[in-house]
Order: structure tokens, then C-alpha cells, then sequence
């Protein structure tokens, strides 16, 4: 895989040179200075992953990404000091398409693999996704629809790369009288998600916290899967986190989390999935529309990335595909 670095200090780029250096298969195609540059070097030679600072001059890492996502898109990463002070930062760039964020290795330590472990797992974590090392199992789990249906109500949304902005807009247009409880399922590590959920809930009427283990979710608050296992819904309708698959690429997993609803949650359903690179959330919400739920998918041209919807789409898991503005009506006349 070719990589991209995108940063104007050089003693970074030089720690980040080293860390790739770790990884078989990893080679630096450029180095860019600032986002300007980064925009150019991708039209002219786009490269696997880019791994992109925040804070440059000419040109800061959020409108490079918005820039490139727009004119030569490819996987992103932020990569940048200490990522949590940089909390909206990050999320911005992730709504215009970055896959994640990681910090940047430490430089000078005496344990450069270990300090860049998590960066690296990020890479070749899209490696799999972007297909340069072949395709990994597709995990099925096995949906049983369940026999006696009550009264309660249940919205759940998978979102991925452009997920954070797309998330908000969506959410802001959910009112505080929503009757169904809202549980999002978006890719994000575990040491953001507390962030993302503070994000949020500057963002959207609705109050946004993250899921806490053995709760049930409950009109008025949205609640947020908020660790690196995966969310799954048990019999009894409470909120659990596993670990299980471990083979999963994508964690936490939303068709995990969606197969878990379509078996076990009793009661009215609506399962949509927004813009992310991928197939992730595509199977999962199929067993949702099988189960005999309302399934939405993001169109295409109001996606950041348009993967798992288009994905959804293509296996016919989606009952109807909408452009963002048009979701929130829909589901509020859907749980009316």
C-alpha cells in the first residue's frame, strides 16, 4: 500500500516514515507540507491511505480533506498531536470523509512499534477495506424474527466515513418528542467516542449520551455505541458489549448490532444506513427489512462516501433510498 504524509513539521514526517517502515507492504509514495500541497500531490498521484495532520498553513487538514474527498477521493486518516483536543476538528474532517484519526506516534520513543501500533492497525485496517489484501469472510448471522410484537419503538443508524456531519444533520431535525428510542452505531474508536457523543449534543435538540452496559433504550435520548467491541442487542431488549466476532473488521460492527435488533427486539423498527466506505451495516439491515421493519438507505448524491448505502442498495436491503433531508420527515411520519 502507498501512503501519503501529510504534515509540516519534519520531525513527524520522520517518525511517521519509520512506523511505516515497520509494516511489510507499506511504502511512502509523498510527503506534503500543507493541505495545499496534499491536494495537488493526490491529483497527481493518488495514493492508498493519506495520513493527514490538523493544524498547517495555507491550507488546514479539514478543507484538504474536504478538497480531496471532492476531486481525488481516497481513504484518510487524521493523524495529529494529541487527537482528543482536537475533538470537533476531527469530527469535521470525518464528516467530509475521513475513515478515522489516530495520534500521532510519539516521536523519539524508545518503542516506536509500540507507539505506533494503533496508527498502523488503523492502515492495515483499511487495507482490507479498500481490497489491497484480498477479501476477508462476510459474516452472516442468522436472523429470527421474533413472534410477539408490543408497542415499543426502536430507530437504529449505522454511519461510517462523512458519518459525524451526516449524523448531526440528520438528528437535528429529530424532535424532542420523538416516540422511539435512537441507538447510532458509527465507526469510531472508543477513545473518540465520548467526544463524538459531547460533539453531538452541541449539535442536535435531543440529548446524546453513550450506551451503558445492560440498558434498554427509551424515547428522548440518543444513545451511542461507545467501545471497540460490538454493540448486541439480547432477548430481553437491553444493550450489551462483546467482543464476539473477534474476525470482524469493522468495530464496533453495525451489522453486528442489526442482526442482534432484527432477532430479538419486540416491537416497531426502523434500521437506516448512511454514508461509509465498505459493506458494514448492508446485511444487517437487510434482516431488518426480512424481519418486515422499514429499511433506509442515503442516496448517493448526498453521501460523503457512498459505500454501505450503495451496498444495501445493490442487495436490495433497503425498503426505500432518500437524500439526508428527506430521512427525518420520513421517520417522523413513519413513528407518528
Amino acid at each position: 500500500m502507498r501512503i501519503g504524509i501529510v504534515n509540516d513539521l519534519q520531525i513527524a514526517v520522520e517518525t511517521l516514515r519509520r512506523a511505516i517502515a515497520l509494516e511489510p507492504g507499506l511504502e511512502v509514495a509523498w510527503v506534503a507540507s500543507n493541505g495545499q500541497e496534499a491536494v495537488e500531490q493526490c491529483a497527481r498521484d493518488r495514493p492508498d491511505v493519506v495520513l493527514m495532520d490538523l493544524i498547517m498553513p495555507v491550507m488546514d487538514g479539514v478543507e484538504a480533506t474536504r478538497r480531496i474527498m471532492a476531486e481525488t477521493p481516497c481513504a484518510i486518516v487524521v493523524v495529529t498531536v494529541d487527537v482528543a483536543r482536537h475533538t470537533a476538528r476531527v469530527f469535521d474532517a470525518m464528516g467530509y470523509g475521513a475513515l478515522d484519526a489516530a495520534d500521532t506516534p510519539v516521536v523519539g520513543s524508545a518503542d516506536l512499534r509500540g507507539a505506533a501500533a494503533p496508527l498502523l492497525r488503523k492502515i492495515r485496517n483499511i487495507g482490507w477495506l479498500i481490497g489491497r489484501y484480498g477479501s476477508r469472510p462476510t459474516l452472516t448471522p442468522v436472523a429470527r424474527p421474533s413472534e410477539q410484537p408490543d408497542s415499543r419503538r426502536l430507530l437504529v443508524i449505522g454511519a461510517s466515513a462523512g458519518g459525524p456531519a451526516t449524523l448531526a444533520q440528520l438528528l437535528r431535525d429529530i424532535p424532542l418528542d420523538f416516540p422511539a428510542g435512537i441507538v447510532l452505531v458509527q465507526h469510531v474508536d472508543a477513545s473518540f467516542a465520548a467526544g463524538m457523543a459531547d460533539w453531538l449534543n452541541d449539535q442536535v435538540p435531543l440529548p446524546v449520551r453513550l450506551v451503558r452496559e445492560g440498558e434498554k433504550p427509551a424515547a428522548g435520548q440518543v444513545l451511542l455505541a461507545g467501545t471497540d467491541d460490538h454493540l448486541h442487542m439480547l432477548a430481553d431488549g437491553t444493550l450489551r458489549y462483546t467482543e464476539k466476532p473477534k474476525e470482524s473488521l469493522y468495530r464496533p460492527s453495525i451489522d453486528v448490532f442489526f442482526h442482534s435488533v432484527a432477532e430479538h427486539w419486540r416491537g416497531m423498527a426502523v434500521g437506516v444506513l448512511l454514508t461509509g466506505m465498505g459493506q458494514d451495516g448492508a446485511r444487517g439491515l437487510k434482516a431488518l427489512r426480512e424481519r418486515g421493519c422499514l429499511t433506509i438507505a442515503q442516496d448517493q448524491a448526498t453521501s460523503a462516501v457512498y459505500g454501505m448505502p450503495k451496498a444495501a442498495a445493490a442487495m436490495q436491503a433497503a425498503v426505500e433510498i432518500r437524500p439526508l433531508d428527506q430521512i427525518a420527515p420520513r421517520l417522523i411520519k413513519a413513528f407518528a
